[in-house]
C-alpha cells in the first residue's frame, strides 16, 4: 500500500499509445506546444506521444500492442535489429519514465485513450489498495460533478500489468468516447 502523504513531483501525460485513438494525441500535441494549462509549481508535467509511428499511420500499432509489452521479458530484451518496434519503444519509455517498479519511476502517468464503446469519461485503475489514486479519483469525481465519471477497476491478485501506465508508481488510464 502506498503512502497517502507521498508528494507527486513528476507526472506523465500519455497520448497515442494506440495510434488510431486521436483525442490523447491531439491533447499531447497541444500541451507540447503550449503547456501553460498543465504546469503547476513544484510538479514536472511531461506530455508524451507514446507511439509516434502508429500515430503517423493512424493504426492501433505497428508490430505489437504497445499497451501489452511492458512486461519484464519485453523490457529486458536485448536490442537487436529485428526487435519489434513497440518492444523497443516500451524500453525507451521505461528508460524515460521508469524504470518500472523503482523509486525513480514517475509518480503518476495518465494514459489517454478513446473507445467506441459507450463509456463516456471513464477512469481505469489497476489497484484498489493505492491510497493516492483512490483519493485522486475521489477528487476528480467531485470536481466533475454533476457529470458522471465512472471508475473501472481491473485489479487481479496475481496479474502483473504490462500497460504503458504501469511504469509509474500510480498508473491511471482515462477513456473518452
Amino acid at each position: 500500500m502506498s503512502s497517502p502523504c507521498a508528494r507527486v513531483r513528476r507526472v506523465g501525460l500519455f497520448g497515442g499509445t494506440h495510434g488510431n485513438e486521436l483525442s490523447g494525441v491531439l491533447l499531447v500535441r497541444h500541451w507540447q506546444q503550449d503547456g501553460a494549462e498543465i504546469q503547476r509549481p513544484g510538479v514536472e508535467v511531461k506530455p508524451f506521444l507514446t507511439n509516434p509511428r502508429a500515430v503517423e499511420r493512424c493504426t492501433r500499432y505497428i508490430d505489437r500492442d504497445l499497451n501489452r509489452v511492458f512486461d519484464p521479458e519485453s523490457l529486458g530484451r536485448p536490442v537487436v535489429e529485428d526487435i519489434p518496434y513497440e518492444v523497443r519503444r516500451a524500453q525507451e519509455i521505461n528508460h524515460i519514465f521508469g524504470p518500472k517498479g523503482s523509486d525513480d519511476a514517475y509518480d503518476l502517468i495518465f494514459d489517454l485513450h478513446n473507445t467506441t464503446s459507450n463509456m463516456g469519461g471513464t477512469i481505469i485503475l489497476e489497484n484498489s489498495r493505492d491510497d493516492f489514486t483512490i483519493q485522486m479519483v475521489h477528487y476528480i469525481k467531485n470536481a466533475l460533478a454533476p457529470e458522471p465519471c465512472p471508475v473501472l477497476l481491473i485489479e487481479h491478485p496475481s496479474l502483473k500489468y504490462a500497460t504503458t501506465r504501469s511504469v509509474a508508481k500510480h498508473p491511471v488510464g482515462k477513456y473518452q468516447i
